[in-house]
């Protein structure tokens, strides 16, 4: 059920990152020979109560059993509104980059549990100036490094205002691995919160309004220095490796 809702969650969080309204989504399965129809059935009654909620229809797909491991293929279509797409190519040099919530120590059950920022998106999209948006899945910092070379610019980061959450901590503590909580808030991934550029003075308005149930933190700036940057209290920039998860594809 949890696998169902994820495999759901996450393409609404896609739809979220561009401020659209789900409408609906399709769902293909390739399901084990041994035991398909019960996986069939628990992953549609994970989907079922997250569809409900944000008034998405499961409108088909397709179901086929194979001698394989379960596979899982959700398209989500959604409705853009009238101010319409957020996209990643808007930032612009001087912009903010705001977050939503907290971040890091995914892997403790948030990456199954996390509640997609399509509701959130939508507000403020409707309600203030965004310039550009991504949602967070493979990294803060890997996901901001997309973000401002969609735009082709780059983004400097304030390392000590990141919203670090309390799994991030407690996943530093009890790992060997000597990552700290700030490095897995910067490289986790499977957050997805948000993370927008804003005009300053439009930010500077979000921060002081803080319109949503969840907070939004000014994590830094966009910069007409390409890459990836943190910021010194002397003012000198550092570069900043962009952590994540690397998707690739086997030859």
């Amino acid at each position: 059920r949890r696998i169902g809702r994820k495999a759901l969650a996450v393409n609404l969080s896609d739809l979220a990152s561009m401020a659209a309204r789900p409408e609906a989504v399709v769902v293909a399965l390739a399901l084990p020979r041994a035991g398909g129809f019960r996986l069939a059935v628990e992953l549609y009654e994970g989907m079922l109560p997250l569809a409900e909620q944000f008034g998405t229809a499961i409108a088909g797909g397709d179901t086929n059993s194979w001698d394989g491991a379960l596979v899982i293929a959700v398209t989500a279509i959604g409705r853009l509104t009238d101010r319409g797409p957020l996209l990643r190519s808007g930032c612009q040099v001087g912009d903010r980059l705001l977050v939503t919530g907290s971040l890091g120590g995914s892997i403790a059950g948030h990456q199954f549990d996390f509640r997609p920022r399509v509701n959130e998106a939508l507000q403020l999209h409707a309600d203030y100036q965004l310039n550009a948006g991504i949602d967070i899945s493979d990294g803060l910092a890997l996901d901001v490094s997309r973000l401002v070379g969609a735009s082709n610019c780059g983004a400097v980061l304030q390392l000590d205002t990141i919203p670090i959450s309390d799994a991030a901590r407690c996943l530093a503590k009890s790992s060997s691995d000597g990552q700290s909580p700030l490095d897995h808030a910067l490289g986790d991934g499977e957050d997805f919160e948000l993370v927008l550029a804003v005009e300053p003075n439009e930010a500077r308005r979000l921060m002081a309004d803080q319109p949503l149930d969840v907070r939004l933190t000014d994590i830094g700036s966009c910069v007409d220095q390409s890459g990836l940057w943190s910021a010194c209290p002397d003012g000198r920039l550092i570069p900043l490796q962009p952590t994540g998860y690397e998707h690739q594809l086997d030859e």
